[in-house]
């Protein structure tokens, strides 16, 4: 289940990758453009507002994600992005921090690239920083104290930007592909594992009752804490590793 409160306590955040995203999507007057994923909806109406001719189509697969949207205005519904096809005047599909939820999506984007009308634009973006502490440390602490959690964390569920160049170009699309890792500043006692507890615990979360949720989390709290040490002014520094890749339909 998706807490959209706790998702968006970090909103400038998580949106700046969509924004960087949607801005190398050259399309001037979209018929249709879909929002895959599209969460709370706080992102999505910036696409309304950018191409207002456009129909905009928006699905999440999380109800309470949907109803926040649909409290928005945005015309949300509930769908699943693997079974998911695009009508035949859509010309713009965005999908922001959605496809590392899916396994094989390599796949799912070869069939979108074959489906999409000539010189419609696909949009993706997806975290990359399952190398880093703060998954590096939930694997250590499950594998360590909580065995019954194991493969809920994947180890590395996306490409970097040449693998999704080379999925995208081998469909004959025009493809600009590349990384960004921000160094965000969060605010707030253990911000990390708020920040971390919004999205990548989600599953874990899921698994557990909330006292054994209450539990883990007062686990991992002093891990994250050594990882990513507080600053002087209460601030917390944390590297975050995106991957883009934005494509034109030949």
């Amino acid at each position: 289940m998706w807490d959209p409160g706790k998702y968006l306590a970090f909103a400038d955040h998580r949106s700046r990758p969509f924004h960087e995203l949607v801005a190398r999507v050259g399309a001037a007057s979209p018929r249709r453009v879909v929002d895959l994923g599209c969460g709370p909806g706080n992102l999505t109406s910036s696409v309304s507002e950018r191409w207002p001719s456009a129909v905009v189509e928006a699905l999440d697969s999380s109800p309470e994600m949907v109803s926040a949207a649909r409290a928005r205005g945005v015309g949300a519904r509930v769908g699943d992005v693997a079974s998911w096809e695009p009508a035949p005047d859509t010309d713009v599909v965005v999908t922001n921090a959605v496809l590392q939820w899916v396994p094989g999506h390599e796949d799912l984007l070869r069939k979108w690239v074959r489906a999409l009308p000539s010189g419609a634009w696909l949009a993706m973006q997806v975290p990359g920083n399952f190398a880093g502490p703060s998954h590096e440390l939930v694997r250590s602490l499950v594998d360590a104290s909580w065995p019954a959690l194991r493969g809920l964390m994947r180890l590395s569920p996306v490409l970097d930007p040449e693998g999704y160049a080379d999925v995208l170009a081998g469909c004959s699309a025009s493809v600009d592909a590349w990384e960004t890792t921000y160094v965000q500043r969060l605010e707030g006692e253990d911000a990390v594992l708020e920040w971390v507890s919004g999205t990548a615990l989600r599953p874990i979360r899921a698994a557990l009752d909330d006292g054994e949720w209450a539990a883990f989390r007062a686990q991992l709290a002093p891990m994250l804490r050594e990882a990513y040490p507080r600053r002087a002014d209460g601030t917390t520094w944390f590297p975050f590793r995106r991957v883009f890749a934005v494509a034109r339909m030949p």
